[in-house]
């Protein structure tokens, strides 16, 4: 998915601190192009959190009645030092890409594509969808692994129980979970789907290196992390610890509850009704990003080098062969860039 806001802003993103409580983070409504403009809800990057693991990127959207929004079409537009992750709970959308693949995302498998140096692709929602509902997921890939060459990967994902919870692993691995999504990756991470009835509790393991989020889809959903055996404050000991105050948090449709490393699990209780979170962590992000529109960079000289690129390579049609190729038989233009900020990009506070 493309980010189409027309002033997107940089953001430089290093590794961040984090304490021992839930931390809720509320998400941003962005239109997702179009004359109607299907709108998405961003939870990531924002002001405060821009990474969870690699994970560096999160919009949901839907249910989304495409009779009254058109529904999703984005056309060609680039990527560089990042994966995407599609992943749908309702719909279907088309996915073309410059390696020449062409795919269907539906619910129950993920597609996964690797931009490395550069890629180009599409996505359109296909017209038997009725109903839109998913999320779009970006990985930072590291330094080592960020040149590349880009590659597109499809897989069909298992469902496991875990106590009263029905789980979908579609990206690494959870602990205590067998199914593996056999998806490349570049640093250990895991992302998942997890499903709870009415009144249903579940205990997800997890593993204590990473730092986790989980978004709520449906919900609300009751979130509890034990007090770890370092934890600094003094009053806790003693304590229930899966009822601390601020390590117990109730988050609501489109919230996401980050949840900081050195936990090794969380329990999730559906209390009101149904629950559907999608569970994303990883081992945190040591290296600092420069994020601007669908680039990932280290500096504002090569973010600058990937639009020049891409603005006379394929919106001029000076080298349809260059970084980020051509998308075969999409009906219509590819996506211009957006102008450049007027001032370097640079960290942001």
């Amino acid at each position: 998915m493309s980010n189409l806001e027309r002033d997107p802003a940089e953001l430089t993103c290093p590794a961040e601190g984090a304490g021992s409580a839930i931390e809720v983070l509320r998400p941003r409504d962005v239109p997702l192009g179009g004359p109607r403009a299907m709108p998405v809800r961003r939870t990531l990057p924002q002001r405060g959190r821009t990474t969870i693991g690699a994970w560096c990127f999160a919009d949901h959207y839907g249910p989304d009645d495409v009779a009254e929004t058109g529904g999703m079409v984005v056309p060609p537009h680039p990527h560089t030092g990042l994966q995407t992750v599609s992943w749908l709970f309702e719909g279907e959308i088309e996915h073309r890409d410059s390696t020449g693949s062409h795919a269907l995302v539906r619910p129950g498998a993920v597609n996964l594509m690797t931009a490395g140096r550069g890629i180009s692709h599409s996505e359109v929602s296909t017209e038997g969808t009725t109903t839109l509902h998913g999320v779009q997921l970006w990985v930072a890939l590291p330094d080592a692994s960020r040149n590349a060459s880009p590659f597109f990967e499809h897989a069909e994902v298992e469902a496991v129980a875990i106590d009263d919870a029905t789980v979908r692993v579609f990206a690494g691995s959870l602990p205590g979970v067998d199914a593996e999504a056999s998806v490349s990756l570049f640093s250990p991470l895991v992302g998942a789907q997890i499903d709870l009835p009415a009144g249903g509790e579940a205990w997800i393991e997890l593993d204590p290196a990473f730092e986790h989020g989980v978004l709520v889809d449906r919900g609300p959903a009751q979130l509890s992390i034990a007090v770890t055996d370092d934890e600094d404050d003094a009053a806790l000991v003693g304590s229930d610890p899966l009822a601390v105050a601020g390590h117990t948090a109730t988050l609501h449709h489109a919230e996401l509850g980050y949840l900081p490393p050195r936990h090794e699990g969380v329990r999730l209780r559906a209390v009101d009704g149904p629950v559907r979170v999608v569970l994303l962590g990883g081992e945190p992000f040591g290296e600092e990003l420069v994020m601007w529109w669908n680039f990932i960079g280290r500096s504002h000289d090569e973010v600058a080098e990937f639009r020049r690129q891409w603005q006379a390579d394929v919106i001029g049609r000076d080298n349809p062969d260059g970084r980020f190729g051509t998308v075969a038989d999409y009906p219509g233009d590819a996506l211009p860039a957006p102008e450049l900020p007027t001032v370097r990009l640079k960290p942001r506070a």
